[in-house]
């Protein structure tokens, strides 16, 4: 996902919800099948790269949403044809999840998907833009979310969670917009000059992006006083993650959301903002909501709250496969005495 990573610098994969994940029990997984050894910053190319990156983005902004969105479609189809690697394992984990999915509507899912990173590129730096107060129902339509709004105004306490699917940088910038402060943990961008462009336009409209160092005593407070913590839940969580099932295979999950929602008895809201005809418009809508009396009586909680919640991002998922990031790495960790397939 170098593609990407140098795109987005950082906000594609689980950029609000990796830090938390490292944090707590378990390990922040990456897209790159080898770890990269940190270098030593060098300020000039740091703002070298903020400069390209503003001026991308002033460019951008001098044509419609739309018009770019749909550039970003051809860059999309571009990676598909010349990426064999990362074309390949999202064509295989499409055909594990999928098994009686035709090959044509395999490729073309696989090919939507790579779509989505280059779209996501463009609706990020649109968002802060076109999304405001009084112009966000033109583009966000909710779906069932009466009942998040009660827990909400109601402030008990909530843990969102989302997958790799459609725009999932939108989620917690559209309920900052609607005056509900969120909480998301991220391990900041190695760029500052970017990192401090990026997160503070988030963060003074009220979407709040703590430092994953501070993780482990920033999450009990915030959930005390009754706010909202949001975590992308579909990463592999190595060795030390809970196995359950996702499509069909064994899918080691972090148990940090379980923990906590049985340590705090707060409610579960599984959550997505799907992409609607390619255009700068997304259906954000809940899938499911766990509330502690759903797990209190069963025999394993944590088990139930973290299968629970990953089959409602499977569901989501089903709904349109093309919207989800099939490149990600989900199933790299296996069971003991279970030999990896060749797209883990």
């Amino acid at each position: 996902m170098h593609i990407c990573g140098v795109m987005i610098t950082g906000l594609a994969g689980a950029r609000n919800a990796e830090g938390v994940f490292a944090a707590l029990p378990g390990r922040t997984p990456s897209l790159q099948s080898r770890p990269v050894a940190a270098k030593e910053r060098n300020a000039f190319v740091d703002y070298l790269q903020y400069v390209g990156l503003r001026l991308t983005n002033m460019a951008l902004q001098c044509f419609p949403v739309e018009a770019n969105l749909r550039t970003a479609a051809l860059l999309g189809d571009v990676m598909y044809r010349v990426d064999r690697r990362h074309r390949e394992r999202a064509e295989g984990n499409l055909q594990r999840s999928f098994p009686d999915m035709p090959d044509a509507r395999r490729h073309e899912m696989a090919r939507r998907s790579m779509q989505q990173l280059f779209a996501l590129f463009i609706e990020v730096l649109f968002t802060t833009r076109l999304v405001r107060l009084d112009t966000w129902h033109r583009y966000v339509r909710l779906d069932n979310f009466r009942e998040v709004v009660g827990l909400l105004v109601g402030r008990q306490g909530l843990l969102m969670l989302t997958g790799h699917y459609g725009n999932w940088e939108i989620l917690g910038y559209v309920l900052a917009t609607l005056g509900f402060e969120t909480t998301s943990f991220a391990r900041p961008l190695d760029n500052p000059y970017v990192n401090d462009w990026l997160l503070g336009v988030r963060e003074r409209m009220g979407q709040r992006i703590v430092d994953k160092k501070g993780a482990t005593t920033t999450v009990g407070p915030v959930l005390d006083a009754g706010g909202t913590v949001g975590f992308i839940a579909d990463q592999n969580a190595g060795t030390k993650g809970m196995f359950v099932d996702f499509f069909g295979r064994r899918a080691s999950t972090y148990k940090s959301i379980g923990l906590l929602s049985m340590q705090f008895e707060v409610p579960v809201v599984i959550g997505y903002a799907r992409r609607v005809h390619g255009k700068f418009l997304f259906d954000v809508g809940v899938q499911d909501i766990i509330y502690p009396a759903d797990w209190k009586g069963q025999d394993d909680p944590l088990r139930y709250i973290t299968q629970r919640y990953t089959k409602g991002i499977e569901d989501f998922v089903r709904a349109d496969p093309g919207q989800y990031l099939w490149v990600h790495r989900r199933w790299k960790t296996r069971p003991k005495g279970e030999e990896p397939e060749r797209f883990d």
